[in-house]
């Protein structure tokens, strides 16, 4: 029997399950180079040789930041075009995958010089034209360096969906828009005439691919800052449109960024990859005769607006399975960097998955589970037809609870048992696995301390747009602060029992409470925001979360908002207790035989010590009527454990201890 290795483990370093082995993968090194200014970086590569079909060709683009030269103006500072091109030894190019580099300032908190961030394109579709000897372009629009490229191919052995029977690129470049000092002599659409293409012998259904981004900023903010239309046709008659425009900027996964990186865009936004739009071409058969057709809408600006643009025609064939689901990516748990705002999580995994064959479906059949387990079950029953693509959330894992807090690198896997009730078709895109670190323990009583900004929910208003909510895996709303004033702190203690439980923040402009841009143009007002979650006992310091500044030039600059999951402790009968300068000290912590507990403030001990596990359960209990008690732990095993000093009136002191042998 073949194995394959899951395209997820190959890219991201996770280990394969029992389907998966690194024999049925080629992996091909392309370009790997310093991008320091404007111009083309070219790598002759040697592909396989052609022969083989593959299941699945992907590119994978790694950038990253080298030093620049002593006396460089900018290093890795700009949002630079990057485009990545095959070009055949026959004279045929072909963009295979476009993105747009960050604002990545090496004092960032997110883009220091070791930073690197993947980007990884499906080229499956051009796998005919990638064999032998080959030339790879990277196209670097950058007047200024400071970026690294490195370009690996990963080739996987098997069945692809459908065959490819013909690329054609029929226009690309980049030009200028609503230029009309020439008059209609000037027009973009000059430069996309219409094309008739014959389909090739075989043909089922033909598909343009679009790229295409907005550049240039003229008198109205086009191209980089309006949105506008582009329309397909086919035999004179409009079969399509898309709209050139990206309004989720703010949700960017690399953030902060040390420049504009909030502002929506023409189809692009810094530090990601660019999307293409896929149009189906109706009617198109084995041997027809087609004239296809493409057009910018109309538009009058000063000249100073562009759009880089690429088309490529696919010819396609039939469908070679009928029944195939597949799992294309784990979105939580995970620690690839592509996901950062969904992780680490808390109860229940996410998965993208997709319809890879002729027939609709109906239900899916999940086994999953955690570090070499997958003994949870969970059917997803909705409906998916071919090739689209869905996020899916499985149900809870209970395994999750006595690994918060911990810091080791874990494992999930996740695997297609049945599709529509009956076996999959193509077992081989069934299973993937990732690695995560769990979500953090807090303190079951903590503070969040919140003062919106002055940017009110709608004009006229003094209700703030910001506001944030503590849910339960259940998403019931525990813990909410909505409706808030603007410019007004309001301090909230929470209380949580045991569990996961994950804080989630709001901004409905999509600008965060301070962004630096605000910061030097107050006549906006709006910089004066924060948002605090402390603890309520040593000294109050602010919990750690993911992604999340508490000070500097990039404090509470989070753009739309974040999500933070968290587990909590609290035995039962336990309830805080904030009684003046009164303490409770572990140490050493983390202990391996014995700690000592210490307590403060207190005028007379006499009472009782417990410490319980993740769980609730006592493990350890002693009577005490001294400040300093010595207590043997030898024999708990590794994990997070809270010890409760209890006096004789029921009020309590808690601290957290780890065991680490």
């Amino acid at each position: 029997m073949k194995r394959y290795l899951s395209l997820m483990a190959l890219l991201f370093g996770m280990s394969s399950m029992a389907e998966a082995a690194p024999g049925d993968t080629t992996w091909v090194g392309a370009n790997n180079t310093n991008l320091d200014w404007y111009g083309n970086y070219d790598s002759l590569v040697s592909f396989p040789a052609a022969g083989k079909t593959y299941r699945n060709v992907y590119m994978i683009f790694t950038l990253g930041k080298h030093t620049c030269p002593t006396g460089s103006t900018w290093c890795g500072d700009w949002d630079y075009t990057v485009q990545n091109y095959l070009i055949t030894s026959g004279g045929q190019t072909f963009e295979l995958g476009r993105l747009i580099t960050p604002y990545a300032n090496g004092a960032a908190p997110r883009t220091p010089f070791t930073w690197t961030q993947r980007y990884v394109y499906d080229v499956t579709d051009y796998a005919n034209l990638l064999h032998d000897a080959e030339k790879i372009r990277i196209s670097y629009s950058g007047y200024s360096g400071g970026f690294t490229a490195d370009i690996k191919f990963a080739f996987i052995e098997g069945a692809p969906d459908r065959e490819v029977l013909d690329v054609r690129r029929v226009w690309g470049g980049s030009y200028g828009f609503g230029d009309t000092s020439r008059g209609g002599a000037n027009s973009i659409n000059t430069h996309f005439p219409n094309t008739m293409e014959v389909a090739p012998d075989g043909t089922e259904s033909a598909e343009l691919k679009v790229t295409v981004t907005g550049h240039g900023n003229d008198n109205t903010g086009c191209s980089e800052f309006c949105s506008k239309y582009y329309y397909v046709y086919l035999n004179n008659n409009v079969v399509d449109s898309y709209r050139i425009w990206r309004n989720d900027c703010g949700r960017n996964q690399l953030y902060p960024q040390s420049g504009t990186w909030l502002y929506d865009r023409g189809n692009w936004c810094p530090g990601a990859s660019v999307s293409s739009a896929h149009h189906k071409l109706p009617g198109v058969v084995s041997g027809s005769s087609s004239l296809l057709g493409f057009k910018f809408e109309n538009y009058a600006g000063n000249g100073g607006a562009s759009y880089t643009t690429e088309g490529t025609l696919f010819y396609y064939g039939g469908m070679k399975k009928t029944l195939d689901a597949a799992i294309d990516d784990i979105i939580a748990p995970t620690n690839n960097e592509n996901h950062f705002r969904e992780n680490p999580i808390g109860g229940a995994p996410t998965l993208r998955i997709k319809n890879r064959g002729a027939a609709t479906i109906d239900s899916i059949t999940f086994k999953y589970g955690l570090d070499g387990a997958m003994n949870l079950t969970y059917t997803w029953v909705g409906h998916l037809k071919t090739f689209e693509d869905k996020e899916i959330k499985l149900g809870l894992i209970p395994g999750f609870n006595p690994l918060a807090g911990d810091t080791a690198l874990h494992k999930f896997a996740a695997k297609i048992v049945s599709v529509n009730g009956r076996k999959d078709a193509d077992t081989t895109n069934n299973i993937m696995n990732s690695q995560f670190r769990s979500a953090p323990l807090w303190p079951s009583t903590f503070r969040v301390l919140f003062k919106p900004n002055n940017e009110p929910i709608a004009t006229g208003s003094s209700i703030s747009e910001t506001s944030w909510i503590i849910y339960d895996m259940q998403d019931n709303i525990v813990k909410r602060r909505s409706g808030a004033t603007i410019n007004t702190l309001y301090t909230d203690t929470i209380d949580l029992s045991t569990g996961f439980y994950k804080f989630v923040v709001y901004d409905s402009s999509c600008d965060g409470l301070q962004w630096w841009v605000f910061a030097r143009n107050p006549d906006i007002g709006i910089n004066s925001g924060y948002l605090n979650v402390r603890k309520v006992t040593g000294t109050g310091a602010n919990i750690p979360m993911n992604g999340y500044n508490y000070t500097g030039t990039y404090n509470n600059d989070f753009g739309c908002g974040f999500t933070q999951y968290f587990y909590v402790v609290n035995p039962v009968g336990f309830k805080s207790l904030t009684v003046g300068e009164m303490g409770i000290e572990a140490s050493p912590n983390p202990a391996q035989g014995m700690v000592n507990v210490d307590l403060t403030g207190l005028q007379v001990v006499s009472g009782t010590i417990q410490i319980f596990d993740m769980l609730g359960r006592v493990v350890v209990e002693t009577k005490t009527t001294t400040a300093h008690q010595q207590i043997n732990v030898a024999d708990l095993t590794n994990g997070v454990y809270t010890i409760v000093y209890t006096d004789a009136d029921a009020q309590k002191l808690s601290t957290r201890l780890l065991i680490a042998k």
